[in-house]
């Protein structure tokens, strides 16, 4: 298959080369860090992101969510059908 795009350097704002689904856990931190999130069916999402912070965002929107994380927690996540981006 042909890819017109390989010889380029991969940008943080470009598409995602990468996907995996998320199993929300309050032990265990994402195997890699994503990009972004995707959110199949929004609700709540309770992650701590790259920088360290804890925090619950209220209301998330189905579709692309911006923010670098290391864990989703189960407890207080009620978005569903997660998949990481990278």
């Amino acid at each position: 298959m042909s890819d017109p795009f390989e010889k380029y350097a991969p940008s943080p704002v470009g598409p995602a080369t990468h996907a995996v689904e998320v199993t929300p856990s309050d032990d265990a931190d994402l195997a890699t860090i994503p990009r972004a999130l995707w959110i199949g069916v929004g609700g709540d999402v309770r992650v701590t992101t790259i920088g360290g912070e804890t925090v619950t965002f209220k209301s998330v929107q189905d579709g692309a969510f911006p923010v670098r994380v290391t864990r989703v927690y189960a407890t207080g996540t009620t978005a569903t059908d997660i998949v990481a981006v990278w």
